[in-house]
């Protein structure tokens, strides 16, 4: 759309509201509000001004004047608000030079699809997630002094077998059998269907399919059709607040959290990738598993930047109890065709050359989707760039190796720490083409470790009372 299609929308469908999104640095969306009359075609020029102060990781209190400008192709009509309400994804931009302000994630994402084209490598970048997501009924947490607990419950959660309540009906998911089960078992397949028609009717989100996932209570995931980088960055956004919302109204909770529950499977973001230039797939070739030399040399450069590349891709300390072994999580940094238990897989459904494509199974959605997709990117482009051969492929399954193979196959950062580690040390694959910047990557480090890391080092963790209070 058009601004000038943007202002006829809201006067077809007599909007009052309209919300301005956009994205602060650790990955969530913020907004504001105004009446639709303060919307003009000038606004998507001029934008709004906001304090930049206020928000995480941005401005300091003494230069916190900022604008919000309003991407008019991104307009929707908010499926959850009684009064009309237009939602419109921004870009953030210093009110001085009137430049993309370098932290804001969705110019960073803007940058790096132009730097692509610079190259000549290929015009566009498709990303294609798997976001895993748990859907549950009830949640409880909280930190004090003193204090230091979470409670989770689903109802169709292992725990609940023998709960003495009306509903219980005996159909509860067991450790690691969530995959592909029927209703009743499947007790969120409505829920998962009602998500899918606000996705594709109010957001226009195309989904290839949904389904329950492996982990007990309430683990689902709900796939969307491929799209351009930027773009789905911005469907990823839109996604997770349809998701959120829909499940508010039917008075459950969703969770992109990585790691909620102990003994069953964390929740990851696999990310399908390929690089197209003319209209043609040129990650499709001759190569091992139908890939081209092109998409091997990707593949060597997402492999060589794994380590820093899962602080922007996995960006938690949550993130790290996911990524550990005997739970389908892909730590071995080695490639396969068909073997999900190496980190890259080229999946092999389709001989089709517009199929072909590779899959990091890494990534958890706890990212911010507009910087781990630029990321991703950047590695690649570095490996096309710099001719970088990822090795043999490991077509064995790698949580069954004997200990001295397994030693030598390398593995995923254990920690956020040393991820954080690994970017600082190498980042400067990043810096071409000025898509991420020195101060971007200086303050995402120093963010994550004052707010994160340091965070969780400081406080007690409850089982440590279990295994030192009687020393």
């Amino acid at each position: 759309m058009t601004p000038k299609q943007v202002l006829e929308l809201c006067k077809k469908r007599e909007v009052k509201f309209v919300d301005l999104r956009f994205m602060d640095f650790p990955g969530l969306w913020q907004h504001t509000t105004c009446p639709v009359e303060e919307l003009k075609e000038d606004s998507f020029v001029d934008g709004f001004g906001f304090d930049g102060s206020s928000i995480r990781g941005w401005q300091a209190i003494n230069e916190s004047d900022m604008l919000i400008v309003p991407v008019a192709e991104t307009a929707m009509i908010d499926p959850f608000m009684s009064q009309t309400t237009m939602s419109i994804i921004c870009d953030v931009k210093d009110p001085r030079t009137r430049k993309e302000y370098s932290r804001d994630p969705r110019s960073i994402a803007r940058k790096c699809a132009a730097y692509l084209k610079k190259t000549g490598i290929g015009d566009t970048a498709y990303f294609g997630p798997e976001l895993e997501f748990f859907i549950f009924d009830t949640v409880r947490y909280d930190q004090t002094v003193n204090a230091g607990y979470y409670f989770i419950d689903a109802f169709e959660g292992v725990w609940n077998r023998g709960k003495d309540e009306v509903a219980n009906k005996g159909h509860k998911v067991r450790l690691k059998e969530g995959y592909f089960p029927v209703p009743p078992t499947d007790s969120d397949h409505e829920l998962r269907s009602e998500m899918v028609t606000l996705l594709q009717e109010a957001a226009g989100i195309r989904i290839e399919a949904h389904h329950h996932e492996v982990a007990t209570g309430g683990q689902a995931e709900i796939d969307m059709r491929f799209q351009e980088l930027v773009r789905m960055a911005d469907s990823v956004m839109v996604y997770k607040y349809i998701l959120k919302n829909c499940a508010a109204r039917h008075g459950k909770t969703v969770t992109f959290m990585p790691k909620p529950l102990f003994q069953d499977n964390g929740s990851g973001m696999h990310v399908h990738t390929s690089i197209w230039k003319e209209g043609k797939n040129t990650f499709a070739g001759t190569e091992y598993a139908g890939l081209s030399q092109q998409a091997l040399w990707a593949i060597g450069g997402i492999l060589k930047h794994s380590s820093s590349l899962l602080a922007f891709t996995n960006p938690t300390t949550n993130s790290y109890k996911r990524l550990v072994p005997g739970y389908e999580a892909p730590v071995n940094m080695v490639y396969s065709s068909s073997n999900r238990s190496a980190a890259i897989r080229i999946p092999m459904y389709s001989d089709r050359p517009e199929s072909r494509r590779l899959e990091f199974r890494a990534p958890d959605s706890s990212c911010n989707p507009y910087l781990a997709f630029s990321a991703i990117t950047m590695a690649m482009i570095d490996g096309i760039q710099n001719k970088l051969e990822p090795g043999t492929p490991v077509d064995k399954n790698l949580y069954d190796l004997e200990p001295s193979e397994l030693a030598t196959i390398p593995t995923a950062p254990a920690s956020l720490e040393k991820a954080l580690e690994c970017l600082e040390a190498d980042h400067q694959y990043l810096l071409a083409g000025d898509v991420f910047t020195p101060d971007v990557i200086h303050y995402w480090i120093r963010y994550k470790m004052d707010n994160e890391v340091d965070a969780i080092r400081m406080r007690p963790h409850p089982f440590e009372f279990c295994m030192y209070f009687d020393l």
